[in-house]
């Protein structure tokens, strides 16, 4: 990807509240994640940007959890594209809605896989524009306010990313069967609809990745020219033999 591409930062959240229905999203991707917890280990534990330092992450058996972001309340302040970590230094790395609103989604990407160990896992929220997310991008009233005014990447291009960058996906999974904007009601009809017959049209995208120690599509190993196996044919004898290869004594 090249950097030119991606020319301006738009500014991100600072907190849940800041999205559309902000706790929601928070409440939903909290209760995704409840199963993921106990099932992580390692030693560091890293959640980048302020919307990941709020998620609760109690459950996790990794205890030294690193809040990391550019903002007060955080336990390491620096930008996100800069991590001040050194390489292959951390196990799980959480990263909540942050691509959108970074200039070079792919660098964030290279920085995070440069922090994290081999066979690590990476946790990665986004905004799905195949969804009723990307209503707020046609309506002039919504086009300038968070979350809209930030860019939204189709999860397969994301996944894309993380292929070339060596990562395995092991959950994709789809969250929260509404525009953002108004009132968010579980109980509607067509919400329903959208969850049973479109399930991959939820707002919200869910990957979890794990860091590979070797590519996905193993390298051919060149095989040998094998030798010809001559074998020698006996002699056909005098003319008017029964078989050409039958030897015997003459009549």
């Amino acid at each position: 990807m090249s950097s030119s591409s991606y020319r301006h930062t738009t500014p991100g959240p600072s907190c849940w509240q800041d999205f559309a229905n902000g706790e929601h999203l928070q409440m939903c991707l909290q209760q995704a994640l409840s199963p993921w917890w106990p099932r992580l280990f390692g030693y560091h534990l890293l959640k980048l940007g302020p919307l990941s330092a709020a998620m609760d992450a109690s459950h996790s058996s990794i205890s030294h959890q690193i809040c990391l972001h550019d903002a007060a309340g955080a336990s390491v302040v620096a930008n996100t594209t800069q991590l001040p970590l050194r390489h292959a230094s951390v196990d799980v790395v959480l990263a909540n809605f942050l691509l959108e609103f970074e200039a070079n989604p792919y660098q964030l990407l290279r920085e995070i896989d440069r922090v994290l160990i081999s066979g690590g896992t990476l946790i990665l929220s986004g905004f799905n524009p195949l969804s009723p997310a990307i209503l707020g991008k046609l309506l002039p009233r919504y086009q300038h306010v968070l979350p809209w005014r930030g860019h939204f990447y189709l999860p397969s291009r994301v996944k894309d990313w993380l292929a070339l960058l060596g990562y395995q996906v092991i959950c994709d999974e789809r969250l929260v069967y509404h525009p953002l904007f108004g009132h968010v009601d579980k109980g509607l009809m067509w919400q329903h609809g959208l969850e049973s017959w479109l399930p991959g049209s939820g707002s919200v995208f869910l990957l979890v990745a794990r860091k590979l120690d070797s590519p996905l599509t193993p390298v051919r190993e060149k095989r040998k020219a094998r030798k010809p196996h001559w074998q020698t044919i006996p002699s056909a004898g005098r003319v008017g033999r029964s078989h050409p290869c039958v030897t015997g004594k003459d009549d």
